[in-house]
Parts: C-alpha cells; sequence; structure tokens
C-alpha cells in the first residue's frame, strides 16, 4: 500500500512511552494506541525510518515491545489541503521570533495539519527544528505569536507567561454595547461545554479575566481593544459572546453554526486579531514590545 503522506523535515519528531499491555511487538502497541492509523501505514512508515527508538535508530517490525519504551514517531497526513495564507517574520534573533499568523492556520500541528502550520512553515523556512511556540493563538484568530529559537533560553521566555509577566493585547470586531460602561474587567469560571471544543462560564470561582476597552465605535459594530490577564482557551470569544457581542464571523459562540470539521469560508474570517505583545526581555532586562501589521478591516 503506497500512501502520499508529508511531515516536515525539520520538525521534531511525538514521543510516546509505551503503556502497560499485552502486546508482542511495538508495532501491536503502536496500532492499538492509535486505532485511527492502519497497521499498513505504521510498517510503512516504519519501512522509511520514520518511527525511532530514544537513540534515534530506526525501530523495526518485529522490535520486541517493552513498558515504557521511548518511541519517537513523526505526524504525517495523507492529502493535506494547502491553507492559501502566508505568514510574516517581523522579528528574529538568536532566542525568539515573532510572526504574523495568518486567519485559519494552525500554531502547532495537530489532527489534520502537519505541514500546514506555523510551526511547521517556519521550522522549513529557516531550517530550525528547535523553533517552539512559547504561546498559542487559535487556528481562527490572526496575529502574534512568540516563538524560541534557542533551547537554552527557552525556559527564561516561556517563565513570562506562567508569572503573567507577558502584556497582550487583542483587537476584536463585535456588536456595540452602549448600555455597559467601558473599561470592564470580565471575570468569570470556564469550564469544557458542549460539544467538546467549545467552553463555557459556569459558577464558581472566577479562573479567567479580560480587560475590555473601546477603541473604535463605528454604528452597530465597535471594535474593542481585550488584554487578557489569563489565557484560557477561547477566553475572549467567550467573554465577548456572554456580554451580548460575539465577534463577528465567530462559528462557535455564543451557538455552532459550523462544525470543527467544516470546510473553512475563506470570506468570513474570524474578527479577532493578536494585536500586541509587550515584556521585559529576561535575558537583558530591556522592554520589548511588538505590533502586528494585520487589520481586521
Amino acid at each position: 500500500m503506497s500512501v502520499q503522506a508529508r511531515s516536515p523535515s525539520n520538525m521534531r519528531p511525538s514521543t510516546l512511552h509505551l503503556p502497560q499491555g499485552n502486546w508482542s511487538t511495538v508495532l501491536d502497541c503502536l496500532c492499538a494506541h492509535f486505532p485511527a492509523i492502519g497497521r499498513e501505514l505504521w510498517l510503512e512508515r516504519m519501512a522509511r525510518g520514520r518511527v525511532l527508538d530514544a537513540a534515534g535508530q530506526p525501530i523495526a517490525a518485529d522490535q520486541a515491545y517493552r513498558v515504557g519504551l521511548k518511541v519517537h514517531y513523526f505526524r504525517e497526513v495523507a492529502a493535506e489541503t494547502p491553507i492559501p495564507f502566508v505568514e510574516t517574520i517581523l522579528h528574529v534573533d538568536e532566542h525568539l521570533l515573532v510572526a504574523d499568523k495568518p486567519h485559519f492556520l494552525p500554531v502547532m500541528p495537530a489532527g489534520e495539519y502537519v505541514e500546514q502550520t506555523l510551526q511547521a512553515r517556519l521550522a522549513k523556512r529557516l531550517s530550525n527544528a528547535d523553533l517552539v511556540p512559547l504561546h498559542r493563538i487559535d487556528r481562527h484568530t490572526a496575529g502574534l505569536v512568540l516563538f524560541s529559537t534557542n533551547p537554552q533560553s527557552r525556559g527564561q521566555y516561556q517563565a513570562l507567561f506562567r508569572e503573567r509577566q507577558m502584556h497582550k493585547r487583542y483587537e476584536a470586531l463585535a456588536a456595540a454595547l452602549p448600555g455597559l460602561d467601558f473599561p470592564l474587567l470580565r471575570q468569570t469560571r470556564l469550564a469544557a461545554g458542549e460539544p467538546f471544543f467549545r467552553m463555557q462560564e459556569v459558577a464558581g470561582v472566577a479562573n479567567s479575566e479580560t480587560r475590555i476597552e473601546i477603541a473604535q465605535q463605528l454604528g452597530g459594530h465597535w471594535l474593542y481593544r481585550l488584554y487578557p490577564v489569563t489565557g484560557k482557551k477561547h477566553q475572549l470569544r467567550v467573554h465577548l459572546a456572554a456580554l451580548g457581542a460575539p465577534i463577528l464571523n465567530d462559528p462557535f459562540y455564543p451557538e455552532v453554526s459550523d462544525a470543527p470539521d467544516a470546510p473553512d469560508d475563506y470570506s468570513r474570517p474570524l474578527k479577532l486579531l493578536a494585536r500586541g505583545l509587550a515584556f521585559i526581555d529576561p535575558l537583558t532586562g530591556e522592554p520589548r514590545c511588538f505590533e502586528s501589521q494585520l487589520s481586521l478591516f
């Protein structure tokens, strides 16, 4: 069986520590652990050296199973649909890269996306397999994404997000809210909703916080500035929808209008933009600020 599948040559492999089980071979374990990937496809990957052990050596189809064995494998997608938008590198140095991500492009490989991701494109473009995003934004959201280019300094920049020292600014185009006073602070508890890919506000101690300002009044729609203090999944989308101003073209909030696997309508991008990032560089102590060159209009 011949499968035309691709995986980025400059991407790091995924890793699996083999779980407890009664399998005879590593191949048997992989087939059971990833039921969506057929045995013939695993055999082909092994034949091409795309399944490796901890030492980076190819694993053969008859290699004996052992619980806890570290297996590296390269994710591949067989007919990946190209995303017809191009990212822009705004800044790159020996420690950081800042990119402007277009709408519809995922940040990292997941599901049906491997090569058509910001990380894979940039890793290939710069021939840097060490390129790792320091944070993520939704596939439907456009704007700034910060990458680490150097494993030696990565932890220091990751700490900026963990310790809330990375100041993020977003813009969103949504319905006008003339009955509310701004600036407004939205603090609620977010939890997994239904369907599984949505989030919802629930009762309980707040675990999400967003400061909302009006940037521009445009008749029935306003341009909002959003300052997330926390970084929960879909936080900004949920907060605005809960206030009665869902972001324009949002397929998930306040109601699901498109299934997550529905074809993208490129004429209706989500009107949400990661506009700015500001922080004190942990290596130099100097303030740094980056601005997206994209626009919601």
